[in-house]
């Protein structure tokens, strides 16, 4: 396939004085990557390129005379007299060259740099980045770290990546990898003059369709300003080798690691990743949801222009026309990917509310957002035209405000933007009349009862509407009750997810103060991981499903939502489960608000369920987003296990959950952690995998432990995850009784446990 006979130079540079010749190579200082003459596949073709040093077979990064092969092996690369780097064949014709300006009067060498980068810089410019010509301005079909995507607007440059034909022919294909240059800019993949898949516009955080977010391979870099737009990325661990690629072959954007153990490359990620991923599979105003069938949805207020399911690519369109006026008004779509936005408009200045004064304004205004989503949302995009190429994104979508006619708007129950335009007021809920909850539980019958908790007892209920609900009803005697009640009703009004258990409302009338929830039919995870009989209908898929929800509901509160939130008692008996068995975190009576850039807090009462609190905070009362990750790995090994942390007993040692695992963890036997219902069906790499993630978790100090954005990517991938250090509380600590708590759905009993100042639930 390649020649096999190579010799290379003794530095990583040529001087004018010298040249490379088929069969040399030249490699870079720390020998990262090689330059030289190679033949790919089967084609005889002689191409000048840049690969990986030192691996069993050649990744071609770079090549520089993509279009105009040489058919022999007298290629012959220089640094000629006028300082311009140039290809030649066996007649001195030129196949390639660097195409400088302007002749350079200093003397000239070319670098191979182990970033992969070949440059031509002045002799005297070696510490200095400062190239007269580099290759990383011309990618071919892969990007390394610290690569451009975008523009230079100074000089008109553009980055991109273009596929290569095959894998014969590495001239361009019809595959590109580019950013958008436009008012909101995004990266699209164009197959020929065909956009095939684009990532959504950049929101100051990730692109808009993106659920990668904080990780521990990659940290992303978007530049927007007057003299250049671009996108890059860079490795937080230089030890990772990692590139993306344009294939041809296979129609995708793939980014790949690689993994030395077994000398190989991993594949990481493809773009497009589903169906959905499709440009514009489901027309003007369609909505594609990947769950669903058929995957093509018109929006709320829309209707399928073909009249059927046949021919989605002619979209949707409105059931009640607009009005082109001030009287239309908008509805708020969540959890979307944003259109396409070539016919897009933005102001860094405005904000929400200006925004939407703005898009009233022009008739050709179809809906409009924040531009940037850190720090509480700022700045605003306009969309103009019709709305393309949207989907439902649930880990990374984001809100989109989007215009109907004022008749549209009159019978729908959906929150406007009108209701929302002050940002800084809370959300008022929907007030119960006492009546009317007191009918719904049969007078608060003790057989509606489903538990109680510290701040008094839950009940079923049936609203006349037939809709199933949840009661907390606030203990008269209960003043810890009061205060979490409070802290329930302000932060749930500012809280919506998937796995988040739903406040409908509540009632505060005379004595009586109740919160109404939707009501769970499943009960707790804690009803079935932990009972002999009912565990038993948690197969491995489910549990898989429970972690996963749990996981994106911490990511919502810690990263996603208007406020920082820490929930500070997450367990078993706070997870309950709807009829699909979908998680929803529940009771936020002892949660915390963190604002701006506050990422710890401190209190002298600690309060929580001991037995999954992290050391730091029942100890010292320190409390951040990493002691929740603390209470989540506890409740992973738990949903794995089928044990409870506390209560747990190991024959051999006076060890808890953790200490067990963390055992069975050094000697190599983390199956044994297995619950035996679900042992013989269970995908057993994924179990072990999340006992890996677990232990992370637990770890002692809060800083070792990940984020909630890299729980999500471990749990959702097969990257190398780092050997877990020891955890916190490997031996139980006898309490004087079992946990209490204030759950929705726990038995009633309270406990206290002093540590500090420390109110066991």
């Amino acid at each position: 396939m390649f020649f096999l006979s190579e010799s290379s130079f003794a530095s990583d540079t040529i001087t004018s004085s010298q040249s490379l010749s088929d069969g040399r190579t030249l490699v870079s200082k720390e020998g990262s990557f090689e330059l030289g003459f190679f033949s790919p596949g089967s084609s005889k073709n002689r191409y000048v390129g840049i690969w990986y040093k030192n691996m069993p077979f050649k990744t071609v990064v770079w090549v520089a005379n993509r279009i105009n092969p040489i058919n022999d092996s007298t290629g012959l690369l220089v640094v000629n007299e006028t300082g311009n780097l140039v290809l030649t064949s066996q007649n001195k014709s030129v196949v390639w060259s660097a195409n400088l300006s302007k002749e350079v009067q200093t003397p000239v060498v070319l670098q191979l740099l182990d970033s992969g980068n070949l440059v031509l810089r002045g002799e005297r410019d070696g510490g200095s980045e400062t190239y007269l010509w580099q290759s990383f301005d011309y990618p071919s079909d892969t990007l390394l770290p610290g690569m451009k995507l975008g523009w230079d607007f100074k000089t008109g440059l553009e980055w991109r990546i273009t596929s290569w034909k095959s894998s014969d022919d590495p001239s361009p294909g019809d595959f590109v990898w580019k950013i958008e240059r436009q008012f909101y800019p995004e990266l699209v993949m164009w197959k020929g003059s065909r956009k095939f898949y684009r990532t959504g516009p950049w929101n100051g955080l990730i692109f808009s369709a993106s659920s990668l977010r904080l990780n521990p391979i990659f940290k992303y870099r978007f530049v927007f300003n007057e003299d250049e737009l671009y996108y890059t990325f860079y490795l937080t661990d230089k030890a990772v080798i990692s590139r993306t690629v344009m294939n041809q072959t296979v129609s995708l954007r793939q980014r790949f690691i690689w993994r030395k153990a077994n000398q190989s490359w991993e594949l990481y990620s493809n773009l497009p990743k589903d169906q959905c991923d499709t440009y514009g599979l489901c027309g003007a105003y369609g909505i594609c949801i990947i769950s669903q069938s058929p995957i093509c949805q018109c929006l709320e207020g829309f209707h399928s222009k073909s009249g059927g399911y046949v021919d989605w690519s002619q979209g949707c369109v409105r059931n009640k026309p607009l009005n082109y006026s001030r009287k239309d008004g908008f509805i708020k779509f969540s959890e979307l990917k944003l259109p396409d936005s070539t016919s897009s408009w933005v102001s860094k200045s405005m904000n929400l509310k200006e925004c939407r004064e703005k898009c009233l304004e022009n008739s050709s205004c179809m809906a409009y957002t924040n531009s940037d989503i850190t720090r509480g949302g700022s700045g605003c995009v306009m969309w103009f035209g019709d709305l393309i190429d949207m989907r439902n994104f649930q880990d990374g979508g984001q809100d989109l405000y989007i215009r109907m006619s004022a008749s549209e708007l009159g019978g729908n129950n959906r929150r406007t933007d009108q209701e929302n335009e002050d940002q800084n007021e809370d959300l008022e809920l929907p007030l119960f009349e006492l009546a009317t909850i007191a009918n719904a539980t049969d007078n608060f019958s003790i057989n509606k009862k489903l538990g109680e908790g510290g701040f008094g007892p839950v009940y079923k209920g049936t609203l006349p509407d037939g809709q199933e609900i949840a009661v907390k009803r606030l203990s008269k005697i209960s003043e810890q009750g009061l205060k979490e009640l409070k802290n329930e009703v302000i932060l749930f009004s500012k809280l919506q997810h998937r796995n988040l258990v739903k406040l409908l409302g509540c009632c505060i009338q005379g004595e009586e103060k109740l919160l109404i929830y939707e009501f769970m039919p499943n009960r707790s995870l804690d009803s079935f991981i932990f009972d002999q009989t009912k565990r038993k209908l948690l197969d491995w898929s489910k549990r898989f499903c429970i972690i996963c929800g749990t996981a994106r509901g911490l990511l919502y509160l810690h990263h996603d939502s208007r406020l920082r939130i820490i929930h500070r008692d997450l367990k078993a008996s706070n997870v309950l489960l709807d009829h699909e068995m979908n998680p929803k975190i529940s009771d936020f009576g002892l949660a915390r608000t963190f604002v701006g850039d506050e990422i710890e807090g401190s209190t002298k009462r600690v309060v929580g369920t001991y037995g999954y609190m992290a050391p730091e905070y029942a100890s010292d009362g320190l409390f951040s987003v990493k002691s929740d990750v603390f209470s989540f790995g506890i409740l992973l090994l738990e949903i794995v296990s089928g044990k409870k942390n506390r209560g747990f007993y190991h024959s051999d040692k006076n060890l808890n959950l953790i200490g067990h695992a963390w055992k069975l963890w050094n000697n190599s036997m983390p199956s044994q952690l297995i619950d035996a219902c679900y042992q013989e069906s269970c995908n057993l790499a994924e179990v072990i995998r999340c006992i890996h993630v677990g232990l992370l978790c637990v770890q002692h100090h809060p800083e070792d432990r990940p984020c909630m954005p890299s729980v999500i990517l471990m749990l959702g991938s097969e990257i190398m995850l780092p050997h877990p250090k020891q955890p916190g509380f490997l031996a139980d600590r006898k309490s004087s009784g079992p946990n209490s708590s204030s759950s929705m759905l726990e038995s009633s009993s309270t406990n206290t446990i002093t540590i500090s100042t420390l109110e066991g639930r």
